[in-house]
């Protein structure tokens, strides 16, 4: 589900309540909260509360006012009490009219949450969970893939940015929130899940079968080449991301790095916190890293600070990587690099969340996340549903955004769909000939799968099934990344700084 930016803005020796705030985890005095809520049921003009004062025996009588808004609520479910035909499950009952006050906000980054919910969204940013790995959000009534996680089933299968789930296991999932999708695709280690993906481009939907696996958590991850240009790849922004990737960078600069390019690709986002830290360790102190704006227009701007960490700062020139799945804090860090930093940013432009949430934890372990302000870049845009246009642009090859084949299935000659074009796209790319590319599995095609599993080790019977349709889903992957054109250009913006 979508995860972030969480809100920080956290004071220096913070206490555990403080930490926890900055991290988005606000806490909430629970008495007014509830009493807002639930406290005046029964009430018809005036609440009378009696105290105790301390240290002695007199009464203190607190008059707490109607909320009149509240009328029709408390009506209800004094109606559904005492009048439905079955016994009602109460708890159930309320959780169900908060989470219909929260879904008339129309605002898809902001949920209830119950308390098991509640355990999952927190393991999904300070630990590992078992899963797809899919960061998703609710767009006009769909279910949409902001970005799979790196190294997890859902990149494995070949979910891409702006795919729509429509249904999962056979039944359609439109109109629910991304919090119940999220409890509907999450299971145990080793459990499938079947999704049948809408996307952009394809004429149908297909199904995609993905086992459940434990998610990485690890965020970052880091090589560097004979040029001693570095390539470090930031997934996700999660508790432990910044001081991965300062150990990650230290390391590189003691075995020489010269310039350095960081992957911001497919990041779905975060914590606030861990953007702002990283976004210090490419700006000068001082300068604007992102303005968060609330809804009275009051801005606040947050600053480049290296005196929080060691003041490391990275000396070598940089360019940044984005595309569709770059979303929330990737762009608070991509925005704060190129418009107070000077960085270039390559690839296409990112998914565009410009809004900010915090957690807050209910009395009952159950979790109110709520949308409190938009963010800002430095130049004080507001990329929310725009995204942001990298300075170079540069396309990935047709293949690399195409559904992968589905290995439980056979193809053979004679067969024509979209499948079997993608099959000799990806046969084409890997330099082997299968004619036309036109979706029909002819003679040339059965040739080239022939020759494809040849070179693979493979049973050499011109069908694309099974271990095949594995392979050539593995060596597509490495052609990928051995010819990205994405990564390709900003290594040379990298080397033309270095002239």
């Amino acid at each position: 589900m979508e995860e972030g930016p969480m809100n920080p803005n956290e004071p220096k020796n913070e206490n555990k309540d403080e930490k926890n705030a900055r991290k988005g985890f606000v806490k909430m005095k629970t008495f007014p909260f509830v009493m807002l809520l639930f406290g005046c049921i029964f009430a018809t003009a005036l609440v009378t509360a009696l105290v105790m004062s301390v240290g002695g025996d007199k009464q203190v009588k607190v008059a707490i006012p109607e909320r009149k808004e509240f009328t029709k609520l408390y009506d209800v479910y004094d109606e559904i009490q005492k009048k439905y035909f079955k016994k009602v499950d109460t708890d159930k009952m309320m959780e169900g009219a908060i989470t219909g006050m929260v879904g008339s906000l129309g605002d898809p980054y902001s949920s209830f949450m119950t308390k098991k919910e509640a355990e999952d969204f927190d393991s999904t940013i300070s630990s590992s969970f078992s899963g797809i790995g899919v960061e998703i959000q609710e767009k006009d009534s769909y279910i949409t893939v902001v970005s799979p996680i790196k190294n997890s089933p859902a990149e494995a299968a070949g979910l891409r940015p702006n795919d729509k789930i429509v249904e999962v296991d056979g039944k359609s999932i439109k109109g629910i929130s991304s919090t119940e999708a999220t409890t509907k695709i999450r299971g145990k280690k080793g459990t499938s899940v079947t999704l049948t993906i809408s996307r952009p481009g394809t004429d149908k939907p297909f199904d995609v079968k993905i086992v459940r696996d434990e998610i990485p958590i690890e965020t970052v991850y880091s090589e560097m080449g004979a040029d001693k240009i570095a390539t470090v790849q930031i997934t996700t922004f999660s508790e432990k991301t910044y001081s991965e990737l300062e150990k990650a960078l230290k390391d590189l600069d003691a075995k020489g790095m010269k310039g350095l390019v960081i992957d911001l690709r497919g990041n779905p986002g975060g914590l606030l916190d861990q953007a702002v830290d990283i976004a210090s360790l490419f700006l000068p102190d001082g300068k604007v890293i992102v303005q968060e704006q609330t809804r009275d227009g009051a801005k606040q701007a947050i600053k480049a600070d290296s005196s929080a960490h060691d003041g490391y700062k990275v000396k070598v020139p940089v360019t940044m990587l984005i595309d569709e799945g770059s979303a929330s804090a990737s762009e608070i860090l991509a925005a704060a690099a190129r418009e107070s930093g000077g960085i270039k940013l390559v690839g296409a432009k990112s998914f565009g969340k410009g809004t900010v949430q915090t957690a807050a934890p209910l009395s009952d372990g159950s979790l109110l996340k709520l949308t409190v302000a938009k963010w800002l870049t430095p130049d004080g845009e507001w990329i929310h549903e725009k995204g942001i246009k990298p300075d170079v642009a540069v396309a990935l090859p047709a293949y690399a955004t195409m559904a992968v084949p589905n290995s439980s299935k056979v193809y053979k000659e004679g067969n024509f769909g979209d499948d079997v074009k993608t099959i000799e796209t990806m046969l084409s790319a890997l330099k082997y000939n299968v004619g036309k590319v036109d979706g029909l599995f002819d003679a040339n095609t059965t040739a080239a799968v022939k020759a494809f599993q040849t070179a693979s080790k493979l049973k050499v019977d011109g069908i694309m099934t099974g271990a095949t349709t594995e392979a050539l889903i593995t060596a597509i992957k490495k052609e990928l990344q051995a010819n990205d054109p994405q990564e390709k250009k900003a290594v040379e913006l990298v080397k033309q700084q270095l002239k």
